[in-house]
């Protein structure tokens, strides 16, 4: 969101003028304390068209919501029994000022057994439906994405998942219209075979700390970390090679 007038909404001397999202939302949800998901908020950004982010300051601070002002109706709305939730990947770009306003609840990310079961109950149901499969054209071993996961765990989203589940279902959908009628049992020999070799092994790390003079290092961020490793030569020189970091 880049335009203040997405929440504040448009004065009534502009051409083609509405009213703002908050008001909007109000009037499809036939009330005055509905309950307002604000997705992303991280995502906010800041140019000649206006700041969103105080004018959502307005809007989430208890101390001024109560007087809101949108421009297409130009009086003052009490937005005080409005539940604002918001959600944000990352904290960090979040103004402090509209931070402060609000109570964080910081959500862990998802393991890799997680994955493997939102996958299982979720996921591959709904990419064999949007593929026009079915249960007779193709299906899911219980370890068919073992091989893959610290690929997924490193880039640490799901989504990653749900696009690798996909890709393998348009293989199977592409062999059908080919004429190849017979079922494909996907594990992880057919993962493999169709989407290749993963990027990322977990074997990489055992192999480097097998080797002596190796320390292990971890790198951390919001969204995901992976282990570095650093090892010096004779002599009290770096090598360089060794710190190169393994996902």
């Amino acid at each position: 969101m880049r335009d203040e007038a997405e929440i504040r909404g448009h004065r009534r001397t502009y051409i083609g003028a509405r009213r703002g999202q908050i008001v909007q939302g109000l009037r499809r949800a036939e009330s005055k304390n509905p309950v307002f998901i604000l997705d992303e908020i991280d995502k906010l950004g800041s140019d000649f068209r206006g700041d969103p982010a105080s004018a959502l300051l307005e809007v989430l601070d208890p101390e001024q919501n109560n007087t809101f002002r949108d421009h297409y109706l130009d009086v003052p709305f009490d937005l005080s029994e409005v539940l604002f939730i918001t959600t944000a990947n990352v904290l960090d770009p979040v103004p402090p000022a509209l931070r402060d306003r609000m109570e964080v609840l910081e959500l862990p990310g998802y393991t890799e057994e997680e994955k493997l079961e939102i996958a299982g109950e979720h996921l591959v149901a709904k990419q064999v439906k949007n593929h026009g499969l079915d249960a007779d054209h193709i299906e899911f071993t219980d370890d068919a994405g073992t091989d893959r996961h610290p690929e997924l765990h490193a880039r640490g989203r799901g989504p990653e998942l749900e696009r690798e589940l996909g890709a393998l279902c348009r293989k199977v959908a592409r062999r059908r219209a080919e004429g190849r009628e017979d079922k494909v049992v996907i594990s992880p020999d057919t993962v493999a075979e169709m989407l290749g070799a993963p990027r990322f092994l977990e074997e990489e790390i055992e192999e480097r700390t097998s080797k002596p003079g190796v320390a292990i290092g971890l790198a951390w961020t919001r969204q995901a970390a992976t282990c570095c490793s650093s090892r010096r030569r004779e002599g009290g020189h770096r090598d360089p090679d060794a710190h190169r970091a393994p996902r």
